[in-house]
């Protein structure tokens, strides 16, 4: 049931944490490593940025070819990715990655402009060239299983959401959490909230605005919360613990994360999304000559989303266990379609 995704943390545009070139055991590979260019909220969001960093660190450690992770600034603009991300191309990083939809202008600009070069894209699949690798997931399937987890551990049949930025992406793990809950208990109450309208609102980056979304649900009665938010999540989660109720975290497996390890017994699980994965797959498919290209989609059969068991208090419920298994299984054999919207 336990999908492995590792994520660690820490954070100016063009800070890096490793910068090396080399060349892989193999002699295939002569670029000088993996660029990663982080969405907002940056590396230490233990959520989706991390998750991403997972990812480089095991490319990084299996492939011996170093890299640079960089991160965003603060309001920056379009023109400002594509800075960045040039810069990584002009000194040789190949793949180069943008963590999140915001990329996709940059990636679609630059890579034109480096045609040898492979790129990934996390989370938009609107770009098409030869040497993009559109890398995206089925949301919707993991919060399917977090709605169902919700409502089977709900004591006051009232659970909630909270979305960081009111946008397309987010809908979907919306849906898939009303439907995952509504298929146990239809009459179930859900509350939903969305932080901010745009990402520059700092929708994913502002824990203060989840934590207070999350104690007015919890005022209103709801005693299982869900937060598809970026680093905001860290609020929800923080007073969800400080209420005694459970919070479902998102994207990495959040029980795990150190930032959270004293909030960590109110963290019920977590619904995953392999971004550690697409990363170290897209790395390994240009250090073996053989790049990725197109779209590469993960879900709940591949291995590309999933729902992490790792609190014990999660594993003892055993009724919950069964419905979440149950559901899984159902998604995979074809017996339950997820809502996107």
């Amino acid at each position: 049931m336990t999908v492995a995704v590792v994520a660690l943390a820490a954070a100016g545009c063009g800070k890096s944490s490793s910068d090396s070139t080399s060349t892989s055991e193999s002699g295939k590979y002569s670029g000088k490593g993996i660029g990663l260019a982080y969405d907002i909220g940056g590396k230490g969001d233990q959520s989706f940025n991390d998750a991403a960093y997972s990812g480089f660190q095991k490319a990084d450690t299996e492939f011996k070819i170093g890299g640079r992770d960089v991160e965003p600034s603060d309001n920056e603009t379009d023109a400002d990715k594509v800075q960045r991300l040039e810069q990584l191309a002009k000194s040789g990083y190949n793949p180069i990655i943008g963590v999140g939809f915001v990329y996709a202008p940059a990636v679609k600009e630059v890579s034109a402009k480096y045609p040898k070069i492979t790129f990934g894209i996390i989370d938009d699949n609107s770009i098409t060239s030869k040497n993009v690798a559109d890398m995206v997931f089925h949301e919707e399937q993991s919060s399917y299983l977090a709605g169902v987890a919700a409502a089977k551990a709900t004591k006051k049949n009232h659970v909630g959401f909270i979305g960081g930025v009111d946008i397309p992406l987010i809908h979907k793990f919306e849906a898939g959490f009303i439907q995952g809950a509504q298929s146990v208990n239809p009459k179930i109450k859900i509350e939903k909230q969305y932080l901010t309208q745009t990402p520059q609102e700092g929708g994913f980056s502002s824990p203060d605005k989840g934590e207070n979304a999350a104690n007015g649900q919890i005022d209103s009665g709801a005693d299982v919360i869900y937060a598809a938010a970026g680093l905001s999540g860290q609020g929800v989660i923080k007073a969800a613990a400080e209420h005694k109720i459970w919070a479902i975290g998102v994207d990495s497996d959040q029980y795990k994360q150190d930032a959270l390890a004293k909030y960590k017994d109110y963290i019920l699980g977590s619904a995953l999304k392999n971004v550690g994965g697409a990363v170290y797959d897209l790395t390994k498919s240009v250090v073996n000559g053989k790049p990725l290209t197109g779209e590469v989609r993960g879900d709940l059969k591949s291995g590309g989303v999933g729902f992490a068991d790792s609190n014990p208090k999660y594993q003892a419920m055993k009724d919950v266990v069964t419905a979440v298994d149950k559901a899984k299984q159902d998604i995979i054999d074809g017996k339950v379609t997820v809502k996107t919207q």
